[in-house]
């Protein structure tokens, strides 16, 4: 179950990602987290900003493993993703992990309590 709910969600992030980041902002909450390259950012209004303010427009994402597990929070996943993205216009592709900690709405769906963003080097 929760590597079904873990892809569907990777699936449905990463495609407002590249085709709609603004409406990213109803996947967190007020009380949710985000730590993207070591910038903590904290609350759905202050995430949103930094996703939107991004210094390009259109990329794409390229998932190479999903992997989830349930937390200890009652219904809650852990979803790690690895990948690459690419930016419109540049011949290299950049390798990056990302981490969410998924919770239960109570209306059948998620929100994004914790967000982990790095790109690799090297």
């Amino acid at each position: 179950m929760e590597e079904m709910v873990g892809r569907a969600f990777v699936d449905h992030y990463y495609h407002l990602f590249d085709h709609d980041r603004s409406a990213l902002s109803s996947l967190y909450q007020p009380e949710s987290m985000l730590t993207f390259e070591g910038q903590k950012i904290n609350g759905a209004i202050d995430i949103s900003a930094k996703l939107n303010e991004l210094p390009f427009d259109q990329c794409r994402h390229a998932i190479s493993t999903v992997d989830a597990q349930p937390s200890t929070f009652v219904g809650g996943i852990m979803v790690f993703v690895s990948g690459s993205l690419q930016l419109h216009g540049e011949d290299h592709s950049l390798r990056f992990s990302q981490m969410f900690h998924l919770i239960p709405t109570g209306q059948g769906s998620y929100f994004v309590q914790n967000d982990i963003f790095r790109l690799n080097y090297g």
